[in-house]
């Protein structure tokens, strides 16, 4: 049975102190009132002390002891940010707690690892949430909301890129890049995040033919660059590169053409080329984001996720991206990289993965 939020504030532990959890402190530092960082979880609790300077509120409990979080009756919450490959054990502890997770990408490290982790928190009764935050862009709502009405037409192409740039020293670091480890490399590390924000505005993709490589500027296990053609199944067709290997280093950008118009999405702005009229700029980030001068990072976007997990939480509802929901970017990873092996074309039925999104 899941823990019932019936306190004055809601208790949240952070499972995790590697290079995310500063980001993650800094938004619990800035959530409303109801919200309270109540420990975090460290294999080394002793260096990871630190994280206190980033919270503005009562220095949290710095600990190793998972157990005694998980019977903490103040915490409700967890926030699991550790590498995915040490992901699974903990969250069976915390389902079987009646904690809710919020889950730093990805799931798993690979589709039917990341199918359990949602197994193991629906049989347990507790809300699964996964930390997509480029949903919480302003361009990306706005084109959410301009995607559901009625001007666009039929979606026609889509084009996803994501062109970054990874140093060797990033990848020096031990087990990053690794299939044991991360699950493969930029894009389950990396492009996951623009894979979500784009098939959470396309739907579903039913076909792809892929390519994936390492390429030489860059000494790792798994993939630092990938390509795919994408068929979707509302009969869209579409383009899909990522690479940490293109220098310098770019934003992602996501565009979508429809029958009316085409929108270009990046974390800047929402650019709407319409057919027979003006282009148009809307939901242009244009007000500096509040940076902690500490952390030296921007957090407003997971702190609109960790509110959102919180109070759907609270009301007993979805929230933003569910575990099951999020299935769907774990799949396509899949197949991409099943189509890069056999240089075939490969439907997504094909991989065999019952991902039922009826209870998303």
């Amino acid at each position: 049975m899941s823990k019932t939020i019936n306190t004055e504030r809601d208790g949240v532990a952070l499972i995790g102190a590697g290079m995310i959890a500063k980001t993650h402190v800094a938004a619990l530092s800035d959530a409303q009132d109801e919200i309270a960082l109540k420990a975090i979880v460290s294999r080394r609790p002793e260096n990871a002390r630190y994280l206190a300077d980033f919270y503005d509120g009562d220095a949290p409990e710095f600990t190793s002891d998972l157990a005694a979080v998980c019977a903490d009756p103040e915490i409700t919450v967890a926030i699991v940010a550790t590498p995915p490959s040490v992901r699974k054990d903990i969250i069976t502890q915390l389902a079987q707690a009646g904690m809710h997770v919020l889950l730093e990408k990805p799931v798993g490290r690979n589709t039917q690892e990341a199918l359990e982790v949602v197994d193991i928190c629906e049989r347990a009764g507790v809300t699964l949430g996964v930390l997509f935050q480029h949903r919480m862009r302003a361009p990306s709502m706005a084109a959410a909301a301009l995607v559901k009405g009625d001007r666009l037409g039929k979606l026609g192409l889509v084009e996803i890129e994501v062109p970054l740039w990874r140093d060797q020293s990033y990848y020096n670091e031990l087990g990053r890049g690794t299939y044991a480890r991360d699950g493969g490399g930029v894009m389950i590390t990396n492009a996951i995040h623009s894979i979500d924000l784009a098939l959470s505005l396309t739907g579903p993709v039913a076909r792809v033919q892929a390519m994936t490589a390492t390429t030489p500027l860059h000494d790792m296990e798994a993939e630092d660059f990938a390509i795919a053609g994408l068929q979707f199944a509302n009969g869209a067709h579409g383009s899909f590169v990522a690479s940490t290997a293109m220098y310098p280093h770019r934003t992602e950008i996501i565009r979508l053409h429809f029958e009316h118009a085409s929108l270009k999405i990046d974390k800047n702005a929402l650019e709407v080329s319409w057919r027979n009229a003006d282009t148009e700029i809307i939901a242009q980030d244009e007000a500096p984001r509040k940076v902690n001068p500490l952390l030296g990072g921007k957090h407003e976007w997971h702190q609109a996720v960790i509110e959102d997990f919180v109070d759907a939480v609270r009301r007993g509802t979805k929230p933003m991206v569910t575990g099951r929901e999020a299935l769907v970017s774990h799949q396509l990873i899949a197949a991409i990289e099943t189509s890069s092996q056999t240089g075939q074309p490969l439907p997504l039925d094909d991989l065999g993965l019952e991902v039922d999104l009826n209870n998303a």
